[in-house]
């Protein structure tokens, strides 16, 4: 029992430890590198943000139904969950996590800053989905340990500007993604093929969206409320089985 747990999950638990020495390593970085150096790590990480997030946004092309396209698709879930994560105070409970962490761990500066920001950027996006899928059903973990190396680096750039608060994003990739791992055989039968199906393909472009928000946030061009936007990738899917059934 103990290793068919290890199995599906291995993946999660390597990325959590990726991160966690990124974070490490960061704020030793911290402590030697001039604000100006650390500025432009970040700048880094978010201009590889916004490429990705606008990666991702391109399998909204991908989708068409028989009156509705991608684009459309993709708007209405981003408006629609944006309203629902504002209703629902999304953003300012993760905050909240954050602050409530950041007085248990007695931290600093953007301390909860730099959770929120590193929790929606591990966890957002297709390969922790795909990557969760094939640790879960067949105990291949590539595609997360692809992620966690990612992601260990990506650790590295935000925690020496934002503080150890990267580091507790951990805790989200944990429940994130171990709890999709576990989750695998059920999520199975409704994506038999994930790399192509529909669903997937628009979640995945609104999660590009959120990502393209992440990467303005870093940039420091707009304070995005990218956490309100997180109803969108369980509406996105829903959206798809409307159109579908009106055409």
């Amino acid at each position: 029992m103990v290793l068919e747990l290890w199995q599906k999950t291995s993946g999660t638990w390597f990325n959590v430890l990726t991160v966690i020495s990124g974070t490490a390593l960061g704020l030793c970085l911290q402590e030697i590198l001039a604000p100006a150096l650390r500025q432009i790590i970040t700048q880094g990480v978010g201009l590889i943000t916004l490429f990705v997030g606008f990666t991702m946004a391109g399998n909204l092309l991908k989708i068409q139904t028989h009156y509705f396209d991608g684009m459309l698709l993709g708007l209405v879930s981003m408006l629609m969950g944006g309203l629902l994560g504002e209703w629902w105070q999304i953003e300012a409970r993760l905050r909240c996590l954050g602050e409530q962490l950041k007085g248990y761990v007695q931290g600093y500066g953007s301390f909860t800053e730099g959770f929120v920001t590193a929790s929606l950027l591990f966890c957002v996006g297709p390969m922790a989905l795909l990557g969760c899928l094939n640790n879960g059903l067949t105990g291949d973990s590539r595609l997360l340990t692809l992620k966690a190396t990612m992601d260990g680096f990506a650790a590295i750039a935000l925690s020496s500007r934002l503080g150890v608060g990267v580091g507790f994003s951990g805790v989200s990739i944990l429940l994130y993604q171990g709890g999709l791992s576990l989750a695998a055989g059920f999520l199975a039968q409704f994506l038999p093929n994930p790399t192509t199906d529909p669903r997937v393909l628009l979640s995945t472009g609104v999660g590009g969206l959120m990502i393209v928000g992440l990467g303005l946030t870093l940039l420091d061009v707009a304070p995005i409320r990218v956490a309100s936007f997180l109803p969108s990738l369980l509406l996105a899917p829903l959206l798809y089985h409307l159109a579908t059934g009106i055409g």
